[in-house]
């Protein structure tokens, strides 16, 4: 091998490798970007102290902020199992759309369905976890697992913000867990 040829190659290698590098980080920039479902954002915050005032009016943030942290992580879970529910959801309503369903029987089987996954995520819950949930909801509704699709209807006016509402996630839950929910493509 010729001293050029061997500078060449000394001056080619970490070329080579810079530009396999910055396609692998644009790879992954571009995954990321496009991520979807339960994604997590940070690692969970340590628990802080019952007398610690809780910065928000919703009382399953308060709750989630003082968990223990193995009972932390298994809210995290089950809110991605959650989402996991809000995603059928999603597909669900694409299937009935093409089906030519309307708006009124896709918003109803929607809330049916979203009370459903309440159900099922809150099964995986300590009881003193779902009765403040319950109690929110009775408050709130009338209702242990929220609310109907036409107490929805009466609220936002048309079925397609029955639909859109029955697909929310609450944004505070999910920040205290440490996720953010952004809904897949169908």
């Amino acid at each position: 091998m010729s001293l050029r040829s061997s500078s060449l190659r000394r001056a080619l290698v970490p070329f080579v490798a810079a530009l396999a590098l910055s396609a692998t980080l644009a790879s992954a920039s571009a995954a990321a970007a496009e991520a979807c479902g339960s994604i997590i954002t940070a690692p969970l915050a340590a628990p802080v102290s019952d007398d610690d005032p809780c910065p928000s009016t919703d009382p399953v943030v308060c709750r989630i902020r003082v968990l223990p942290m193995d009972e932390k992580v298994e809210a995290q879970r089950t809110r991605i199992q959650y989402h996991d529910l809000l995603e059928e959801m999603h597909r669900t309503a694409a299937d009935m759309r093409e089906a030519g369903a309307t708006d009124e029987e896709i918003a109803r089987e929607l809330v049916d369905m979203r009370n459903q996954a309440k159900a099922i995520t809150r099964a995986g819950m300590t009881p003193e976890e779902v009765r403040i949930l319950e109690e929110r909801n009775v408050a709130k509704y009338g209702n242990p697992l929220g609310p109907t699709a036409d107490q929805l209807y009466a609220k936002y006016g048309t079925w397609q913000q029955v639909i859109d509402a029955s697909m929310r996630t609450s944004y505070a839950v999910d920040r205290e867990l440490s996720l953010e929910y952004k809904p897949c493509p169908v």
